[in-house]
């Protein structure tokens, strides 16, 4: 009769327990998703945008949140274009470019505040509210609804309606971070931005 030697018959009851403890352990894979992390935009002194990729999009709803650091406290060159919308985050629309058709937050240091607008073009011609004042430093949920021929910009709870050219979803393009206006940024301006799921 084939007999182990002692030393392979040890590891040979030790394999076996292993295999016996593995077979009554349940492993429970973990599956949750993690949230979209915030993407940092920056722009450069000198410049009116970001880098930021092209990507098409069709929404009924945008949806995100922004946070501003001191950065975004600044002085113009020319007194008069203080007043000046940057944008802050938006699309294009109606599958025209954004100076035809297009909708998205903008906001600029004014008065010693950070205001944020309702910012659209309508057929090429501009158009803006202000929907509130946000601090530095703190996160703010901002959604752009789009309806028939009208758009909703919601700021935490309070909204303001500009209207539409088109109907049914909004087809264009992402639009990002932008300085000016007349001016290009006077210094480095960073702005966190996460989308949210609606």
């Amino acid at each position: 009769m084939f007999s182990l030697p002692r030393k392979c018959r040890q590891w040979a009851a030790l394999s076996l327990l292993l295999l016996s403890a593995c077979q009554t352990v349940t492993v429970t894979p973990v599956t949750t998703d993690p949230e979209p992390q915030a993407i940092v935009y920056t722009i450069k002194k000198g410049e009116h945008s970001s880098d930021s990729p092209f990507v098409v999009r069709s929404v009924t709803t945008l949806k995100f949140e922004a946070t501003f650091d001191a950065s975004a406290t600044y002085k113009t060159t020319t007194d008069a274009n203080q007043g000046d919308i940057n944008k802050l985050y938006g699309i294009a629309d109606c599958r025209t470019d954004h100076h035809s058709n297009s909708a998205r937050f903008g906001w600029r240091w004014y008065n010693n505040q950070l205001e944020i607008h309702a910012y659209t073009y309508l057929n090429k011609v501009r158009q803006s509210k202000m929907v509130g004042v946000v601090d530095l430093n703190k996160a703010y949920t901002y959604e752009i609804q789009v309806q028939d021929n009208k758009y909703v910009f919601t700021l935490n709870g309070n909204a303001v309606e500009l209207p539409r050219h088109c109907n049914g979803k909004a087809e264009g393009y992402q639009l990002y971070p932008y300085f000016g206006g007349d001016e290009v940024a006077p210094h480095d301006i960073t702005i966190a931005i996460r989308e949210l799921e609606i």
